[in-house]
Formats: structure tokens, sequence, C-alpha cells
């Protein structure tokens, strides 16, 4: 996030800002997902990749050596990762997330993960001393929904996943929660519980059924009382 004259906010501030702690968790959620990292378990449960493998058994092959009679070759010196290869960084919140699906667990559990709860109260931080986030009763300034506002105009809803890039993808899923959700990630979401209940209609995808509230919205910010609250 930068301050200024300009506000630049981020996926996971732009996601917190607009439905509170569930929204930002379930941004990080998606972008454990689309590298790879995270998949639906059980229904309504996530679960990381490797905790998947060793579920199914799929452990590493035993090593064996080839009958050979040479000695084996000094093993190559180490190289330097290829910066431009190695994936980026997890910001602070997904790489908490990560750590908190440790074992199976559910969108709540994850969010109340003692991590977790770190990690969002240090991005509630940032967003009160840059001016965006009142903190009693917790609510929205002006300036952020004046932010939030110019994103949504520069960043509008996607009509599908097809070479949009991950940024954007996050973007989508911060400031549209269920609509970018049903475009982006519609299989997963369902069975992570990361949307409502919804069935598949033949040639039209997921539409909602049931609705049971929630969603990925959580305990959203207020937008202030009257007069449009203060900066």
């Amino acid at each position: 996030m930068s301050t200024g004259t300009s506000i630049r906010l981020r996926p996971y501030e732009v996601a917190l800002l607009r439905g509170g702690p569930r929204a930002a968790v379930t941004v990080a959620v998606v972008a454990l997902h689309l590298r790879g990292d995270v998949e639906a378990g059980r229904p309504g449960r996530l679960r990381t990749s490797e905790a998947s493998s060793e579920a199914a058994g799929q452990a590493p092959p035993p090593q064996t050596s080839p009958p050979s009679q040479a000695p084996p070759a000094p093993p190559a010196p180490a190289s330097s990762p290829d910066p431009a290869s190695s994936p980026a960084p997890l910001p602070p919140l997904a790489e908490a997330v990560r750590a908190a699906l440790a074992r199976p667990a559910g969108l709540p559990q994850v969010r109340d993960h003692a991590d977790v709860r770190a990690a969002l109260a240090e991005l509630q931080a940032g967003l009160r001393a840059a001016g965006l986030l009142r903190a009693f009763p917790p609510h929205r300034t002006r300036t952020a929904r004046r932010a939030l506002d110019a994103l949504s105009a520069e960043h509008p809803l996607p009509t599908s996943r097809k070479g949009l890039p991950e940024s954007d993808a996050l973007m989508a899923v911060a400031l549209y929660a269920e609509p970018a959700l049903h475009v982006l990630v519609p299989r997963f979401a369902l069975r992570a519980g990361l949307i409502t209940r919804a069935e598949v209609a033949e040639g039209k995808g997921f539409h909602s059924r049931s609705p049971r509230g929630g969603g990925t919205g959580g305990t959203a910010y207020s937008c202030g009382g009257g007069g449009g609250g203060s900066d």
C-alpha cells in the first residue's frame, strides 16, 4: 500500500476493507490455490497439496543404486536458483494461511488460527495508519470508499479466467467476492466452502441455490454513520 496523493491498495487490503477478515482470508486462499499450494479437501474444507499427496500414500520411490563398478561421480556444485523461475514470496497473510493448513481445516478455523489473526491485525493496523479504517466502531473512511470506488472502475468484474493475470484475478475476488469466485474458480470455491451452495445447470455453469448467508463477506466493515463518516 502506498500513501500520499494516491493510494494503491493490494488485494488483501481491498478485501479487508470491503468485506472484513473473512474476505481477506478468502483472497489468500485463492492466491494459494492459483499457485497450486492449496486445494479443496472434504466438502467445506481446505488442505495443502502436500497433505493430499501424503493422504493418498504418494511417497517418493526408494532410491536404488544401479549396478556399476565405477565409483559414483562427485556431486555437481550447487547453483543459485534462477530468480525468474522462482515463485514470488508470499505475503504475510497468505503465508499464515498456508501454515494454518498444516492439517485440513474449514475457512472459519483458518481465519481463527493465531498466525492468521496476527497477520490480519497487522493489515488492519496499516490501514488505520493510512487513514482508511477507523477502529471504534470499525468502519471505512471516506478516503477508503473513494479508493474502492476507483478500483472497481479500474477493475470491472471479469467474464472469464482465460488470459487473466493472477494479480487481476485476486483483485477481482477482493472487490467482488462471490461473483468473481463463480467466474474464476467456481468448482474449487464451492467444494472448499468459499461460496454458498450451488448447483450446475447444463451449459450455464454454477448458479446459487438456497443461500445460507456468509459467503466470503463475514463481518464486513460498515461505511460509517450518518453524514458519510470522516477521514
